[in-house]
């Protein structure tokens, strides 16, 4: 039987080769013309080598004890050098694994994102590089519009041309929102688990860095079932990865996240100086005080300040428990089955006030008493932290003293209650308390150049509790404790963004 071999027209091969040609001519031609669109368009980014990030105003005894922070937004800048190498593994494994490969944009993700688009008609996550993050935080909008994306594009190319990775992804740690107010893997340590990021392990490491996918979202605060997921997801990919082996892999992925609110760990408690000096930073600065990384060293002593606040403190309750107590704040009915859930609520109300914590009484036995306080669950107050409330006669006067603690609390009673240090003779535990009426102040000057060195005023700064010192900067009460009348010395701090401002 003869074989038959069949040839394909010449022409239809020769047509092939000329809509090719014709589809790249026009591909390159659409591509120019976008690029002599959106190239001169495009911001300069030599302000990416000088970047300002926005730090708070923080205020410094004179030997450098932090007494407070002020700023919107928590920023603990670092240089690349500073941050853990595992840190930078985990964002890479998070966010863009190529970052040290692409040239800025990744085409592969860029493709499938396309894919996406072509397959669900709908514009997906995917195809952002770190470059391009860089570019859209720094210098455009989070829109989903493909000239954005285009101008992210071009923008990321012309940023790598400019800047090292190594400068690109400190740019990156530094700038990222990671949730309650934190701005930053240095700043998302220090809220999320109260320690400088070189202290992280690598499972809290891995939790930071699934935090910029969806701040909200995977908060480990907020949303910690959810988190955890992220956060195991972050540590698989550093496994698949190479950055860590699988016995690290499996301790990390198995350990309780102890994530929760800290702020800036204060050193010494000096509220109405720290007041004072907001108030006359504002004064000098306007609002770009919050923002600009000053740093306020003040002329107190951090041991003088302490010893002085302990002091007046103490003598205030002192002699506030000598004239009896007033009664509790608030009281409740409490079920029998009432547990935390229906206890934590009854407390929401009340604050801690100088180290007076609200408390809810469960139950009075002879001579103690059970209390809830939210953040140390179930306390007992023995006699010794009871004893002193006399009551109070509707005339004034001073009833009889107590002989057991249902002569003083009743359960569902809302008080304040205070930690009592350990003496030779007595273990640490816990005292009611009150607000004290008495009002007292202290202040130390220098007699040399009239420099404070001590200030405290009442027993708190917040209205719910007496004040002698008024925090407000014009208040003709005590006015020579309003700083602005000394001559400021100001010093320049060795590198941005911070500077440095002494008032003696």
């Amino acid at each position: 039987m003869p074989s038959f071999k069949f040839q394909k027209p010449k022409f239809q091969i020769r047509w092939l080769f000329y809509l090719g040609g014709i589809g790249v001519f026009l591909t390159t031609l659409v591509l120019a013309g976008l690029y002599l669109f959106i190239v001169p368009g495009l911001p300069s980014t030599q302000s990416l080598q000088n970047v300002q990030f926005q730090v708070p105003l923080r205020v410094y005894s004179r030997d450098g004890g932090l007494i407070a922070e002020f700023g919107e937004k928590k920023r603990a800048p670092l240089k690349y050098e500073e941050v853990p190498k595992l840190m930078v593994q985990a964002v890479l494994a998070a966010e863009d694994d190529r970052f040290f490969v692409h040239p800025g944009v990744d085409y592969q993700g860029l493709l499938r994102a396309a894919f996406h688009l072509l397959r669900t008609g709908e514009k997906g996550q995917g195809g952002s590089t770190i470059t391009m993050q860089v570019a859209r935080n720094f210098f455009l909008s989070r829109e989903k519009t493909y000239l954005r994306k285009l101008n992210e594009i071009m923008l990321a190319l012309k940023i790598e041309k400019e800047l090292s990775k190594e400068d690109i992804l400190a740019l990156y740690l530094n700038k990222i929102y990671l949730g309650n107010r934190a701005y930053g893997v240095g700043a998302a340590a220090q809220i999320y688990y109260g320690v400088p990021i070189d202290k992280l392990n690598v499972a809290q490491l891995a939790m930071v860095a699934g935090l910029p996918k969806a701040p909200s979202r995977y908060n480990p605060v907020i949303n910690p079932a959810r988190a955890l997921l992220r956060r195991n997801y972050v540590l698989g990919r550093m496994r698949n990865l190479g950055f860590i082996d699988e016995a690290t892999h499996d301790e990390a992925r198995a350990m309780v996240d102890d994530a929760r609110l800290h702020g800036l760990s204060r050193e010494v408690t000096a509220p109405y100086i720290a007041e004072m000096v907001r108030a006359e930073m504002v004064r000098r600065f306007g609002n770009a005080a919050y923002s600009t990384g000053y740093k306020v060293r003040t002329s107190l002593g951090s041991r003088l300040q302490m010893a002085a606040h302990r002091a007046q403190r103490n003598a205030l309750l002192a002699y506030d428990r000598r004239y009896g107590y007033r009664g509790p704040l608030a009281q409740h009915v409490l079920a029998e089955n009432s547990g935390e859930e229906q206890w934590m609520p009854l407390l929401k109300t009340q604050r801690e006030i100088n180290g007076l914590l609200p408390a809810l009484v469960l139950a009075t036995v002879e001579r103690s008493a059970v209390v809830y306080e939210p953040r140390r669950g179930v306390l007992r107050l023995d006699w010794s932290g009871l004893s002193w409330a006399t009551s109070i006669l509707k005339n004034g006067r001073m009833g009889a003293a107590p002989k057991q603690a249902a002569d003083i609390l009743t359960r569902g009673d809302v008080i304040y209650i205070t930690e009592l240090p350990a003496t030779k003779k007595t273990d640490a535990g816990w005292q009611l308390a009150q607000i004290p009426e008495v009002e007292g102040a202290l202040v130390s000057l220098d007699p040399h150049d009239g420099a404070i060195r001590a200030l405290v005023g009442g027993f708190s700064i917040f209205p719910a509790a007496n004040s002698i010192v008024s925090p407000r900067p014009n208040v003709n009460r005590v006015p020579i404790l309003n700083p602005s009348f000394i001559p400021p010395r100001w010093k320049r701090a060795s590198h941005p963004p911070a500077s440095s401002m002494t008032l003696p």
